[in-house]
Order: C-alpha cells, then sequence, then structure tokens
C-alpha cells in the first residue's frame, strides 16, 4: 500500500524505520513545522523530518492539517493509509476522509484506558499493573476508534520516559502488522464504552513532591513525571528535581534527609525513599550519592 507517515518526536522513529523497511511505499511523511530548539533557539527540523530526509522521504510541514494546500499535497499523493504516531495535532474529518483507508494510530496504552496526550506518564503514576501500546483506527472523538491490535506487558520497573523508548521500538513491528491488516481487508474490533480514562498532559503544578503523602505514592509521580516535565519540590528555597527514587524502608520525618556512603534517603507520609537520581539548583542531573558528598545534615525537602 502507499502510505504516508506522521509522526514528530523521537519515539516515532521507530515506526518510520520500520514501515520504511516493510512491503510498503512511505511516499512521503508529515511532520509538525521546525521549532525552537537549544540555547540559541534555532529553528530545527523534528526527529521525524530528519529522518525522512535521510531515507530520501518528501516531508510535509504543515502549520495545520486543515491546510487546504496541505490535503492537496495528500490528495495528489493517492495514497491508501496514513500510520501516525504522536503527530503532535489534531486531525480534522476533511484530513481524515483523504486516504482510502484511513488513519491507523499507534498510541502507547491498552485502549480505553489513558486516551490523550500522556498515556505511559498517567501510567506509572497511577500505579498501573500493566502498560501496552494499541493500533487502532483514528475518528473524531479522541482515541475512540476501533483496535486492530493491542500487546500488554508487565509495568517494569521504569521512568516513563524509559519506557516510552521501549515502547515505541516493540510497538513499531506492531504498527507495521496492523497496516498488513489493512490491506488484507481485515476488521477491527471495536473499542469498550467502559473503562475509559483521559490521559491529559502533566502541568508543572501537578509535578510537585508533596512529602506528606505516601512513599509508594511519590515513587510513581517520581517515575512517572521523569524526564518531562521532571518531579520537583523545594530546598533552600530553591527548586529541587527528582527524577528516579525507589521505595525504601527507614524512618523519617517527611522531607527529612541521612545519607550514608553511597545512599540518600528521604523520608515521606509513610515510609521512605532512597533518591537515586537528582538535580539540585544550578546543577546537571547527577547521582543521588554524588550530589549528597558536599553535606545534607540538618537539610529538609519541602
Amino acid at each position: 500500500m502507499r502510505l504516508v507517515f506522521a509522526g514528530t518526536p523521537e519515539v516515532a522513529v521507530p515506526s518510520l524505520n520500520a514501515l520504511a523497511e516493510s512491503g510498503h511505499e512511505v511516499v512521503a511523511v508529515v511532520t509538525r513545522p521546525d521549532a525552537p530548539a537549544g540555547r540559541g533557539r534555532k529553528l530545527t527540523p523534528s526527529p521525524v523530518a530528519v529522518r525522512a530526509a535521510e531515507l530520501g522521504i518528501e516531508v510535509l510541514k504543515p502549520a495545520h492539517p486543515k491546510d487546504p494546500e496541505f490535503q492537496d499535497r495528500l490528495r495528489a499523493l493517492d495514497v491508501d493509509l496514513c500510520p501516525v504516531v504522536a503527530y503532535g495535532a489534531l486531525l480534522p474529518q476533511s484530513a481524515l476522509d483523504i486516504p482510502r483507508h484511513g488513519w491507523l494510530n499507534l498510541h502507547f496504552s491498552l485502549l480505553p484506558r489513558w486516551r490523550g496526550a500522556a498515556p505511559v506518564q498517567r501510567a506509572v503514576m497511577a500505579g498501573d499493573a500493566e502498560i501496552g501500546t494499541a493500533c487502532f483506527q483514528i475518528v473524531r472523538e479522541l482515541d475512540a476508534g476501533d483496535v486492530y491490535l493491542m500487546e500488554s506487558q508487565p509495568m517494569p520497573d521504569a521512568t516513563a520516559g524509559e519506557l516510552l523508548t521501549s515502547l515505541a521500538e516493540s510497538g513499531a513491528g506492531q504498527l507495521v502488522r496492523a497496516v498488513d491488516m489493512v490491506a488484507a481487508g481485515e476488521s477491527p474490533t471495536p473499542q469498550p464504552t467502559e473503562g475509559v480514562t483521559v490521559a491529559a498532559k502533566i502541568t508543572v503544578e501537578e509535578a510537585r513532591i508533596e512529602w506528606t503523602r505516601p512513599a509508594r505514592h511519590l515513587r510513581n509521580l517520581i517515575m512517572g513525571c521523569s524526564p518531562d516535565p521532571g518531579a520537583w519540590c523545594e530546598l533552600d528555597g530553591q527548586r529541587f528535581k527528582v527524577y528516579r527514587v525507589a521505595v525504601a524502608e527507614q524512618q523519617l520525618a517527611p522531607g527529612e534527609l541521612l545519607a550514608t556512603k553511597r545512599q540518600v534517603f528521604v523520608g515521606t507520609g509513610a515510609g521512605a525513599l532512597e533518591l537515586l537520581e537528582v538535580q539540585a539548583p544550578g546543577k546537571r542531573r547527577m547521582p543521588a550519592a554524588d550530589w549528597a558528598r558536599s553535606g545534607v545534615a540538618g537539610k529538609v525537602l519541602t
């Protein structure tokens, strides 16, 4: 089939690679416009745009997929199907109607749980026992289309960022299989109407650590917000970020710090956490034990 792939961030690149190596033809890629990046805020193409250029594939960067010029080009490409991974823009019905078989999305959750922008982060934050990926037909309602394939696995001990990278790799093959199913005329399965949850984007305020909460709750919050937006608290009145922790057995007051030669612990409302990776004000991310060598006696995280 003739495909136009839509995606923007690094997690979409494995799927582009897999489709380019499949028996289908990727005739173009749709991605978000170049955006400011780095200290100089220089306009930079998306990771998908960079990879598509390396593969010699035409790159389309509409300001919005409703743009008439973009839709005219999509029609001219005579597209059978548009696979999507983390494109980052809402698709109007006028665009959904152009490919013969519509648009097919790889989503990083076990639908209908965690429809929306931050499914992996929300799953980790909620302490879900399972995580997975789903390939479904895109419709106007958010992530509500019929499902071709769904794969689950036990939730690993990983940050949301690590988990998303892993799912992007395993999901790439799943997306190719779903495209094969569309080509073969196989029918998808309607999503259940019960069990729907929405994975809204994580706000900075939501990522604040309240040390009076239980250790397990805070472990999930911190790992789910890593690396973005990064869970945070305050130390000496300045923002202190925590990227990785593990539940520990020490008995400490909420926010109280304890450092040994190789470990750093902090108290919570129920139990304690071992701090594994942190970022102090004005410093780079580093192992918590390295940060603590400067001394934490008497310090409290708030």
